[in-house]
């Protein structure tokens, strides 16, 4: 069985080695959806959507109006710095794709101590017609 959640936020960032116009400061709505997946218990659930929400929605507080940037963007890094606005760093390009793997794993993390959780997928959309997905399994059944 699978159960998803979806979250929201606002956030800028840049792809800096990008050769079109994602090189320029720029954001996006983000829109995500996390789906977990395993045994129904006795409750009658999966998991409980308010722990989902509680587990994820954290990680999304601390991007939302923020500036996700790559570490090795200095350029952004300074200014951002200096300028003493909501900054991000992470060691990755920005990229959709990264960001999703970002989040599965730090979200995987969040749900290892559900033990009947064997799976989750996220999908993150930089857009309405742009999205990245991963699943991984976060509880290898024995």
């Amino acid at each position: 069985m699978r159960i998803a959640c979806d979250f929201h936020w606002e956030m800028g960032h840049r792809l800096p080695e990008h050769f079109g116009a994602c090189k320029n400061v720029h954001g996006h709505s983000y829109r995500m959806n996390v789906e977990v997946e395993g045994e129904v218990r006795p409750s009658g659930m999966v998991m409980d959507f308010f722990d989902l929400k509680k587990s994820v929605q954290p990680l999304v507080d601390k991007l939302d109006h923020s500036f996700l940037c790559d570490e090795s963007d200095m350029l952004m890094k300074k200014f951002l710095q200096e300028a003493k606005l909501n900054i991000v760093l992470v060691p990755f390009p920005t990229t959709a794709e990264n960001i999703t793997k970002y989040f599965i794993e730090a979200i995987g993390e969040q749900l290892k101590a559900y033990r009947y959780i064997s799976r989750i997928t996220v999908r993150v959309s930089e857009t309405a017609s742009s999205y990245a997905e991963e699943s991984a399994i976060i509880n290898a059944k024995t």
